[in-house]
């Protein structure tokens, strides 16, 4: 017990010194990096993802005035450029990022995007063809159905856009897209499909819901489907139904269908009065 007692005494000793030498010299050595410590809070991903955009703009510009060099830093600037709608100026900051030697497969697939999204589209096409074939993700073959839409390749496009939503757990966007798609090419019934299944994946995609109606409309279904939607929803959809049916001649049906926009809408709605003031002028 006795020896015990001496090596318990000497333990405590050693560590009380190593106390007070930490108390009385500073530890010079160690320089606090504040964007190392950002890094350890994931900051930078906060900043990217649900931050302000122009915040996060001003985040990324002031971190990489101290570290030029880090291209984790110039991702973050150029992702937050694209969530600002600022894709031109993103460009710029991908350009750089694509020449460093530390430049990934995502990165170039975030570069196509920006160049879509500044309607650069051949150059677009060019990054993505630079990409491997074993980078397979759905953000690369959303984009790769974009552009093989923008080249109206059809068969290529649903290709794409049906691989791009097997790849995702969340596919409404892509399913919308790919239904618009199949409208601009005289498709209605299976556009009409997409966007039901769209729907399904997010029932508050508003945009979905509308491409769904003007899918009907083309087909002379003047009647709202039997979806989920909110009292100036349903009105702001009869509006669209109605125009739809006046752009293909059918007057008396738009003629009832923005009246009954009008009787449905909680508040005044002013875009469909002025049509249906317009329309009964034209006789």
């Amino acid at each position: 017990m006795r020896h015990r007692s001496i090596a318990l005494c000497l333990v405590i000793s050693v560590l009380a010194v190593s106390a007070c030498d930490k108390l009385t010299k500073p530890d010079v050595d160690k320089k606090v990096d504040a964007l190392n410590v950002i890094d350890a809070t994931n900051l930078n991903d906060i900043m990217m993802t649900v931050a302000d955009p122009n915040e996060a703009v001003s985040y990324f510009k002031r971190a990489l005035k101290q570290q030029p060099d880090r291209i984790d830093l110039k991702r973050g600037l150029a992702q937050s450029l694209v969530r600002d709608g600022r894709a031109t100026e993103a460009v710029v900051i991908w350009e750089e990022i694509v020449r460093d030697k530390d430049v990934t497969s995502e990165d170039k697939v975030s570069y196509a995007d920006a160049l879509i999204r500044s309607s650069e589209w051949k150059q677009a096409e060019a990054v993505l063809n630079s990409v491997p074939p074993t980078h397979e993700t759905y953000r690369r073959y959303r984009l790769e159905a974009m552009i093989a839409d923008s080249n109206k390749d059809w068969e290529r496009a649903d290709s794409f856009y049906e691989t791009a939503a097997g790849l995702t757990t969340q596919p409404a966007g892509v399913l919308n897209n790919w239904g618009y798609s199949k409208l601009t090419r005289g498709d209605e019934k299976a556009a009409e499909k997409l966007f039901i299944e769209a729907i399904t994946y997010d029932p508050s995609m508003f945009t979905a819901k509308n491409n769904l109606v003007m899918a009907r409309a083309a087909q002379q279904k003047y009647s709202l489907p039997v979806i989920k939607m909110t009292q100036i929803e349903r009105a702001e959809l009869l509006h669209t139904l109605a125009l739809a049916a006046i752009r293909q001649g059918d007057s008396d049906v738009g003629r009832g269908l923005l009246q009954e926009a009008i009787d449905t809408h909680p508040r005044h709605f002013e875009a469909a009065v002025r049509t249906l003031e317009a329309l009964e002028k034209a006789g």
